[in-house]
């Protein structure tokens, strides 16, 4: 296997998250950066432990040969210009959430991926945390039965506290609640349902509390999903909440139910019913990038290049299907009405 190099574009605080992760991926490395900044590469070094080549022109990064890989951490509204670029160069892909603010914009980042015949790892980390491949493990062992029901939550105040704020709330730059933070959670939950969505609806408020008051768009979300299998679901998406950074997972099944790390299932003989039982592991309970699960992530993308195959888990088709779901609820939210996902084309 030869070596995979790593360009970044954008040189903020997940960049610095990416960097570190791929210092432990095995066969690849990140070889260079590009940012609108102005960088010495010798200064890049002290800050990042490893020799890296500074562009400020996209296009002059994408004309090096020597770069394998483009990885997308610029603000969320140019990241359709940047991922159809690096595709028509010939690069593959990765793209911090969310690909895109517009449903326009996904669906040309995956025309011109497709048309490349490029890799594009898309940024929904969680997929590859300890926390829910256990609860994914829970499921597939059938522990908590035929799910009927699930809630996932995204509560973390996103505030003048937070690195991303002074841009987070704008419109054009944040998009909406779930767009800029909270998709994280509906992302969860197609991950945890067996089924497709066919309909949402959502509605949206926020806060009156003035240090989210200068966001252009409503902080919370709540969204209803109706699967294809009957079964349905809940995501609130909160960005403008004052309260330790908290992902809630409920799923409720014929045989059992699932509590964030705790669970109840009537297929294992002895359980008290009265009182959940603890899966220890490492929880999602965090909103610094540092504690991300890049690494796992960044190591089943490169070994799928590698390979010529699609990755597991947060490719690109599986999470353009997130997206949908996600430009689905916020239409819904901004003409007040039920949205079905066949609507959008």
């Amino acid at each position: 296997m030869n070596e995979i190099n790593v360009g970044i574009v954008g040189l903020g605080w997940v960049a610095g998250a990416h960097i570190e992760a791929f210092k432990a991926v095995e066969n690849a490395r990140v070889t260079a950066i590009c940012s609108r900044r102005e960088h010495s590469e010798s200064d890049l070094e002290q800050t990042y432990g490893q020799p890296l080549k500074a562009y400020r022109d996209f296009d002059k990064m994408l004309a090096d040969p020597s770069i394998d890989v483009i990885d997308i951490c610029t603000p969320h509204p140019f990241h359709p210009d940047q991922a159809v670029a690096a595709a028509e160069a010939g690069k593959h892909l990765i793209i911090e959430k969310p690909i895109a603010i517009t449903w326009d914009g996904a669906k040309r980042i995956k025309a011109a991926a497709e048309a490349a015949g490029v890799q594009t790892c898309v940024c929904f980390e969680c997929r590859y945390s300890k926390h829910f491949s256990l609860i994914r493990s829970v499921i597939d062992e059938g522990l908590l039965g035929d799910l009927h029901f699930g809630e996932v939550d995204y509560f973390h105040g996103i505030g003048p506290w937070y690195g991303q704020y002074d841009w987070n709330i704008k419109r054009e730059m944040g998009g909406s609640s779930l767009l800029t933070a909270g998709c994280h959670a509906l992302d969860a939950m197609l991950f945890f349902m067996d089924s497709s969505v066919e309909e949402v609806t959502s509605y949206s408020t926020r806060s009156t509390n003035e240090v989210f008051e200068p966001y252009e768009y409503d902080t919370t979300s709540v969204t209803i999903l109706k699967f294809a299998d009957g079964s349905v679901g809940k995501v609130a998406s909160v960005v403008d909440c004052l309260q330790p950074y908290y992902f809630h997972i409920h799923l409720v099944g014929s045989l059992g139910s699932l509590l964030d790390n705790k669970f109840y299932s009537s297929k294992l003989d002895g359980m008290v019913k009265e009182k959940w039982s603890t899966l220890e592991t490492a929880l999602i309970d965090s909103g610094d990038v540092a504690d991300h699960p890049y690494l796992p992530q960044f190591q089943a993308f490169v070994d799928s290049v590698d390979a010529g195959e699609p990755m597991p888990l947060t490719d690109l088709d599986t999470s353009f299907e997130t997206h949908k779901v996600v430009f689905a609820a916020d239409l819904s939210a901004a003409e007040g009405r039920p949205v079905r996902l066949s609507e959008l084309k």
